[in-house]
């Protein structure tokens, strides 16, 4: 799956679906690596969504107080 239009909801579920074969030991250590990297990267994708939200939350809290 692409992270170019992944939602935050739809990262957060790949994110948890590798953590539990993690957990679980469903995982090679061939596949182990790879899927640590794709945990990386959904993480920085959720953050940035985040962030961004955060700042327009912020902008059109301002905006009402003016």
């Amino acid at each position: 799956m692409s992270t170019k239009k992944i939602s935050y909801n739809e990262a957060i579920a790949e994110i948890e679906e590798v953590l539990e074969k993690i957990e679980n030991e469903e995982l090679d250590v061939d596949e182990l690596a790879e899927k640590v990297k794709r945990v990386s990267v959904l993480l920085k994708v959720c953050k940035d969504k985040l962030f961004s939200t955060n700042e327009q939350v912020e902008q059109i809290l301002k905006e009402m107080e003016d």
